[in-house]
C-alpha cells in the first residue's frame, strides 16, 4: 500500500507575521517550519510503515523553494521521498486552487491512502482535505484521533463533544488526522542525516497540466482586501472598592450593553 501525506511549510507561529505589498503574508520575511498539525500525520505513516501495512510512504507539500525544509524534516520522523510542487504562479492561492495542485500531483504520483493534519497552523481552515477528496472523487474520513488499515478499507475514531464515531471507508481514501493521534517522534541525528540523502522530485504547473491562470492571487475566490496594526492596549480603569464597587462594575457593564 501507497501511502502519501500532505505537508505544508508554514511560517513560524510565535514569530511577528507581516503582509507583503500584495497583501499576502509576507512568508520569505519569517522563518518557517513544518506544520505542527502535520507532524500527526506524518508519525502516523511511519507508524503504518513500521508495522507493515505501507511499502511506500511520500511526503507531498505545494509551496516556495524553503517548503523543502519541511520536507527533509518530514523525511527525517519517516519515509521514503517526498514531492515538492514549486512554481512561482502558485503565489497567493487559495485554499481551491491548492485543492487543485494537491489532486493534479496525487494523480500523477499515485497512492492508495492520503494522510494530512486537521488544518494548517496558518489558514487553519480544515477543508483542503475535503476539497482534494471530492476532486479526486474518492472517500474520505476526517479529524481521526486513532487510525487502522485492514485490507482495502480505513477505519477512524472520531471524537465529539458528546461520542466517540467509528467511521470506515474504502481505499482509496483520504483521512485528516487530530493531535489525539499521539505526538511525532523527535527525530535521531542519524535519521536527519539519512533524510539528506532521500530523494525529493520538484514539479511545476506544467508538468502537471495545470493552467498558471487556475492559481495564484489573480484567481483565488478569497483574498485580503486591507490590513492595518491592531491598536495598541491602552490601561485599563483601576477601581478601588470603597463600598460601592459592584454598583460601578454593574455601571460599566451596562454602558458596554454586556447588561
Amino acid at each position: 500500500m501507497k501511502i502519501v501525506v500532505l505537508v505544508k511549510y508554514v511560517p513560524e507561529p510565535t514569530a511577528t507575521w507581516k503582509f507583503a505589498p500584495d497583501l499576502t503574508v509576507d512568508r520569505a520575511g519569517v522563518e518557517g517550519r513544518l506544520s505542527e498539525l502535520d507532524e500527526y500525520a506524518v508519525e502516523q505513516a511511519a507508524q503504518l510503515a513500521e508495522k507493515g501495512v505501507a511499502s511506500e510512504v511520500v511526503f507531498l507539500t505545494v509551496g516556495p523553494a524553503k517548503a523543502a525544509e519541511g520536507l527533509r524534516k518530514a523525511l527525517a520522523i519517516g519515509g521514503d521521498k517526498a514531492v515538492h510542487v514549486l512554481d512561482d504562479a502558485i503565489h497567493g492561492s487559495c485554499a481551491l486552487s491548492t485543492s487543485l495542485v494537491l489532486a493534479k500531483a496525487l494523480e500523477k504520483e499515485g497512492y492508495d491512502l492520503v494522510l494530512a493534519g486537521m488544518a494548517s497552523t496558518d489558514a487553519e481552515l480544515s477543508v483542503v482535505p475535503s476539497m482534494v477528496a471530492d476532486r479526486l472523487g474518492i472517500n474520505q474520513a476526517t479529524f481521526a484521533g486513532e487510525l487502522s488499515v485492514d485490507g482495502g478499507a480505513v477505519t477512524i475514531r472520531r471524537d465529539s463533544d458528546v461520542a466517540s464515531e467509528k467511521v470506515t471507508a474504502a481505499l482509496p481514501a483520504i483521512v485528516s488526522v487530530t493531535d489525539q493521534t499521539g505526538e511525532a517522534r523527535y527525530p535521531a541525528f542519524k535519521a536527519i542525516m539519512g533524510a539528506k540523502k532521500k530523494p525529493i522530485t520538484t514539479w511545476s504547473l506544467a508538468d502537471l497540466g495545470v493552467d498558471a491562470s487556475a492559481v495564484g492571487l489573480g484567481a483565488a475566490s478569497v483574498r485580503t482586501v486591507d490590513v492595518s496594526p491592531t491598536p495598541a492596549r491602552t490601561a485599563g480603569t483601576i477601581v478601588t472598592d470603597d463600598g460601592e464597587g459592584a454598583a460601578q462594575l454593574a455601571g460599566f457593564l451596562a454602558d458596554r450593553g454586556f447588561i
